[in-house]
């Protein structure tokens, strides 16, 4: 029946559709305002109703960034996902590198999102960890589930003298064990957060401008060099 609150009734349906546009409007604002500048007052402005209004959808402008987050994230990760899903089943080495080329993909068409998701921090502002941890590691989970892969069909080179963890960090990597649900010796989880920073890092650089204003000269080029000797760092 119209007018009730069941999931999937059209005043559902419509406020879901109110949510879209909201957070479609948001990303806008990131483009034109950056983040720190972010204000309800003018998403409800171009969504076309008074101020008090968008108040029933979100409540605070850190409600809306944190919409915009795992938006982004979520994007960012679906995109990750394809990329890896298309590639050949049992070449591991590829979805890596399928995984890579996504990132700086997705990175270099929505730069202001990127920025939210990796840039400074906006000054006032904390994610809410309940709601951002799991859209926010999809990447690296999805890496990590690709090296279990690899190793459980033997496509995966361990270290032969792996270092031996402290061990407040192998409590951590256990927690990463937990979290991402998957089993992984130390010695690859090591590589597999040195070769995630790395690439973020990496395409951070790119998407800020710090490689200068010619960016070598073939930024692409560049970039796959760099990919390549980060599946090889993973041991792939």
């Amino acid at each position: 029946m119209a007018g009730t609150t069941n999931d999937g009734t059209p005043r559902e349906r419509a406020r879901a559709q109110t949510m879209d546009e909201i957070v479609r409007i948001g990303r806008e604002h990131l483009v034109t305002d950056g983040a720190a500048a972010l204000s309800l007052r003018a998403v409800a402005r171009d969504l076309g109703v008074v101020s008090s209004a968008v108040y029933r959808y979100v409540k605070n402008r850190d409600e809306l960034l944190t919409l915009l987050l795992v938006a982004g994230y979520d994007e960012l990760g679906d995109a990750v996902d394809a990329a890896v899903a298309a590639a050949p089943d049992d070449d591991h080495r590829a979805q890596l590198l399928a995984l890579g080329r996504a990132v700086r993909a997705w990175a270099l068409a929505e730069p202001a999102t990127y920025a939210l998701l990796f840039g400074s921090p906006v000054p006032g502002y904390a994610a809410p960890d309940e709601r951002t941890s799991v859209p926010g590691t999809r990447v690296p989970t999805a890496m990590l589930r690709l090296a279990e892969r690899a190793l459980a069909s033997g496509r995966l080179t361990l270290p032969e003298e792996p270092d031996e963890p402290s061990p407040a960090l192998t409590a951590g990597l256990q927690g990463i064990r937990d979290q991402a649900g998957i089993d992984l010796p130390d010695a690859v989880l090591v590589r597999g957060v040195l070769v995630w920073t790395s690439l973020f890092g990496r395409v951070s650089f790119e998407v800020f401008g710090q490689f200068g204003p010619d960016a070598f000269g073939d930024p692409a080029a560049l970039f796959e060099l760099h990919l390549t000797a980060l599946a090889d760092q993973l041991g792939l």
